[in-house]
């Protein structure tokens, strides 16, 4: 009897697109993938390590699976196996602990285990591999990664010593999975990784030229951008994404404070201003836009003034959604030694107080296009209601009475 596998996925878009494909390469070696709330024989933690409260996320998942599954190799791997293994490794039930280099290596280190604990890691500057990956569990989308790895070292990201430089493959390369992807039926791709707009740095190539070669790829309908750096997001990215039919009129552009100072300590490489311009650049090109913003709230040295500064800028600008993290101290950080701590309470009121902003500026953005028609991608979800969901172009979320015939397929419809 074929051994089961089971895949717990915590974090980012990333570790999503990587644990698909791990899941894959199971497959292919006669694995069997088991089926939510099926023991499985072998359990596969695709760690984070984003905030603390991610840490703890992933150490309750990791206990977990070791209890309802006993005698299951339990194989840890991702952004928190890579920053503190031995961690990891006192968890009990762990019997593997892969680091981000040799997630690649999954499967062989499975077949191979013999009973003995087994931590495979390696420092930041080792990290230099690129673990091509995409995810396929949806029938519609798919997560593409074409980057891993940063080089901007912001006063309070791990990212850069999880996940190492910024690094690539060829366009080529990527190309060639994109058709693969095509082949399999699904129809929208989302561009993910650490910093994508950094793309190139181990190929000469640019971001730019990537959107361009994805664009000719028959069989995607759309593609859209998950996150990109506001200094990078370039007139001529913008220009192209306005004049393509595939990549969507959907941004996601990562603000993390609205004070000037705050990004000086954060070591963010723009201002509150070239932020605001790059988002009015947008809508100057695409006024229907969907844009999504992410913002700490609490980072040390953070006052009261800071933090007006950034919902005034918030307010004026008037993006689609806001992601609000609360500020988490990471280990071997720069702000870790910063001064004017943010007191919990005063995080959790600053992160009430956006969440409401940003519950009426989505409200706003959606009510515009109330009695608009707009191309929907249906998706294969049905509710209890006998209902179905798609998104428009520019990431409204529509229900539909539920119809089999339209799954994956695009249809107009009025909001």
């Amino acid at each position: 009897m074929n051994r089961r596998v089971a895949f717990y996925t915590l974090g980012c878009k990333l570790n999503f697109a990587e644990s698909s494909t791990i899941a894959r390469e199971f497959e292919a070696g006669g694995f069997v993938r088991a089926a939510r709330g099926e023991r499985a024989d072998i359990c596969i933690i695709n760690s984070c390590s984003v905030t603390g409260d991610a840490d703890k996320k992933c150490r309750n998942i990791i206990r977990k699976a070791s209890k309802e599954n006993p005698g299951a190799i339990v194989a840890v791997t991702g952004c928190y196996a890579q920053l503190k293994p031995e961690e990891v490794a006192a968890i009990d039930g762990v019997d593997l602990v892969i680091g981000n280099n040799a997630k690649g290596t999954l499967v062989s280190q499975v077949v191979e285990f013999k009973g003995r604990q087994v931590i495979d890691r390696c420092d930041t500057q080792e990290l230099t591999g690129f673990f091509a990956a995409f995810s396929s569990s949806d029938r519609t989308r798919t997560f593409l990664k074409v980057q891993d790895g940063c080089n901007y070292h912001c006063s309070y990201c791990t990212i850069p010593l999880a996940r190492g430089a910024s690094r690539n493959i060829p366009i080529s390369d990527l190309v060639a999975q994109a058709e693969d992807i095509a082949r399999r039926g699904q129809r929208e791709i989302v561009l993910t990784g650490v910093n994508i707009g950094d793309f190139g740095r181990s190929t000469g190539e640019t971001f730019l030229e990537l959107i361009g070669a994805l664009d000719k790829v028959e069989g995607i309908d759309r593609y859209r951008i998950s996150s990109i750096e506001p200094n990078l997001l370039t007139d001529e990215i913008i220009a192209f994404c306005a004049a393509s039919k595939r990549f969507m009129p959907h941004f996601h552009v990562p603000l993390q404070s609205g004070s000037n100072r705050v990004l000086g300590l954060m070591r963010r490489r723009y201002t509150t201003e070239k932020f605001a311009e790059r988002l009015r650049a947008v809508w100057a090109q695409m006024p229907d836009a969907f844009v999504g913003v992410d913002v700490i709230v609490g980072f040390s040295g953070e006052s009261d003034e800071d933090f007006e500064e950034c919902y005034a800028l918030l307010e004026g600008l008037k993006p689609a959604f806001l992601h609000i993290f609360p500020y988490s101290e990471r280990a071997n950080t720069p702000a870790v030694e910063f001064g004017g701590k943010v007191a919990p309470q005063v995080k959790r009121e600053r992160v009430r107080r956006l969440e409401e902003l940003s519950d009426r500026l989505h409200r706003e953005f959606i009510s515009r296009f109330t009695g608009s028609r707009r191309a929907v991608l249906v998706e294969s979800l049905r509710t209890k209601q006998n209902t179905m969901f798609g998104y428009t172009d520019n990431y409204i979320r529509v229900e539909l009475p539920f119809d089999k015939e339209l799954i994956n397929r695009i249809v107009d419809v009025t909001i």
